[in-house]
This record gives C-alpha cells, sequence and structure tokens, in this order.
C-alpha cells in the first residue's frame, strides 16, 4: 500500500520541545514527522504537501502514527490528512505508478 500524508501542529505545545524555542515554527514539526518516516527504512518520498510511504498496512500505519506522535509535541492538537492506495500484492508502485505516468505521457506527445 501507498499512504501520502500530511500532518501539522496546531494551538500551544503542552511541553516545550527540546530545542525550539518560543518561535517554533510548523517546518520544524513537520522536520520531526519527516525525521521518523525516514527513520524507518520503508519507500518513501516527501513534497511541499505531503509524504509518500510504501509497505504493509501495520508497518505504514505504525510509522504514520509515530509521525504523528512527533508532531504532537509541537502544539496541543494534531491536523493528519491521509489517502490511501490499497493494492494488495503489489510493491515498488511508489516509483512504478509514476513511470507509467511519465510513460503515457510520452506516448501522447508522439
Amino acid at each position: 500500500m501507498i499512504v501520502a500524508f500530511s500532518v501539522a501542529p496546531s494551538g500551544s505545545p503542552t511541553a516545550e520541545p527540546a530545542g525550539t524555542g518560543d518561535d517554533a515554527s510548523v517546518h520544524t514539526a513537520v522536520a520531526a514527522a519527516v525525521k521518523v518516516v525516514r527513520d524507518s527504512g520503508l519507500p518513501n518520498r516527501t513534497s511541499s504537501m505531503f509524504t509518500e510511504i510504501e509497505g504493509e498496512w501495520d508497518e505504514v500505519m505504525d510509522v504514520v502514527k509515530r509521525a504523528t506522535e512527533a508532531v504532537g509535541r509541537y502544539g496541543s492538537r494534531v491536523s493528519l490528512v491521509l489517502k490511501a492506495d490499497i493494492r494488495p500484492g503489489h510493491t515498488g508502485e511508489l516509483t512504478g505508478k509514476v513511470a507509467r505516468l511519465e510513460g503515457a505521457l510520452d506516448t501522447l506527445a508522439e
């Protein structure tokens, strides 16, 4: 499965995360989430709006949960947007879907 998700804090932190100071920005919280994703070892990609991660249901959802908890240190509430492509038996789709799209675009250009 592939999950695309976006997570962001809002409200005041319940406790000040180490090294953030009073002017902690959303990008610091997002960086904490992306670090969890990258440290997971699962295939992933981050864009300006979403982070995508690929793996089995339980391992992907565990990473999303831990990334959400990491962001939770930066606010009293957390917003999570999640979209999943659940396709049992398929792997490598994080790059495979994009490759097929590029191929289709090349065909249209001919």
